[in-house]
Formats: C-alpha cells, structure tokens, sequence
C-alpha cells in the first residue's frame, strides 16, 4: 500500500521525551523486544547550541526505523498536549500477525499492564496500551485483503478533498467501521 514519491525512505527515527531513559530503554527492550541501537548525550543542543543536558536513546523498531526518546532532566515535567484528546496522541508499531499480538497482550496483562483490545478495524487489528512515560502505544497487523488496501488508496484523494471542503466525516469509506457503529 504504497505511494511514495521516491524522496521518503523510511523513518531514520521518531522522537518522544520520557521520564527515565533507562527505564525506557529495559521496558522496550525487555517487554517488546526493541533493541538498543545507540544513545546520545550532549550538555548543548546540537542543532541550536542551547544550554540543555540530554541523554538520547534510539531503540530499533524493525525494518531500518528507530524509535528514539530524550530524557531531559533540567526541564519542567514531560506532559501530553492537552487540546488532543488522549486517544490521537499514540505510537503505533507493526507486529507480524495476529497471533503476536494475543501472545503480547497475554504478555503484558501478565505484568499487570491494562490492555485494550484486540480492537478490529477491519483492515488492521490493534491493542492499546501505555508504556512507562505513559505514551500510548498501538501495536497493529495488518488484515487487510490487497483489494481493500487498493480500494483505501484510491478513495484516499476523494476523501481529503471533501474533508477540506466540509470538515465533516466522508462516507466514501465508511465501509471500514460499518460493523463497529452499526
């Protein structure tokens, strides 16, 4: 389900703040088996030369992409945007199939993690829940059939055109959730 333009590789990394990079570090490593691809730590910003000591992990989320995450000790305490509902603010990592995931969520409700799900989206299936930092992590498998991630491609431009126009919901793809709403 591909239209990339040619520019756009891949993610070289993503980056959220946390609390504590070492518990980070253990729980992505050892909960969800992302290994520790590299750190960083500076006393000044790289990029502006602020004063500003970080510690700044990158964590191998498959394929070439890495998650990153900077602990920032002198700054007032990490938050979420508060104008974003909870739900839209979410990291979202792929697993294999269906099985990972129930495997995974069997996992951490071991460790006595709350777990949403398994959610059906129709063209993916999902579980829900917060790391640490209390981001909120999605783990996905696609379930898609080839002619729905076509048919999703092509009603894709369709349905940003008429969300520019009304801001209103456009039914040109309500065929994904109808089960769920109905």
């Amino acid at each position: 389900m591909s239209t990339g333009s040619g520019l756009i590789q891949k993610f070289h990394h993503v980056a959220f703040r946390c609390h504590d990079a070492k518990q980070t570090v253990d729980f992505y490593r050892d909960v969800l088996g992302m290994g520790l691809v590299g750190c960083m730590a500076e006393d000044r910003v790289p990029s502006t030369h602020e004063p500003d000591p970080y510690m700044h992990v990158f964590l191998d989320a498959g394929g070439g992409n890495i998650l990153a995450f900077f602990e920032l000790p002198n700054s007032p305490p990490m938050d979420r945007d508060r104008n974003t509902p909870h739900w839209v603010q979410h990291i979202a990592l792929q697993v294999e199939d269906v099985d990972a995931l129930e495997t995974t969520k069997a996992k951490l409700q071991g460790l006595g993690m709350d777990v949403v799900g398994v959610t059906d989206h129709t063209i993916f299936k999902s579980i829900y829940f917060h790391d640490p930092n209390g981001h909120r992590l999605e783990l996905s498998t696609w379930t898609a059939t080839p002619e729905q991630k076509k048919r999703l491609q092509e009603e894709g431009p369709a349905m940003i055109e008429e969300w520019a126009k009304t801001r209103k919901p456009p039914k040109i793809s309500a065929w994904v959730h109808e089960k769920e709403f109905s």
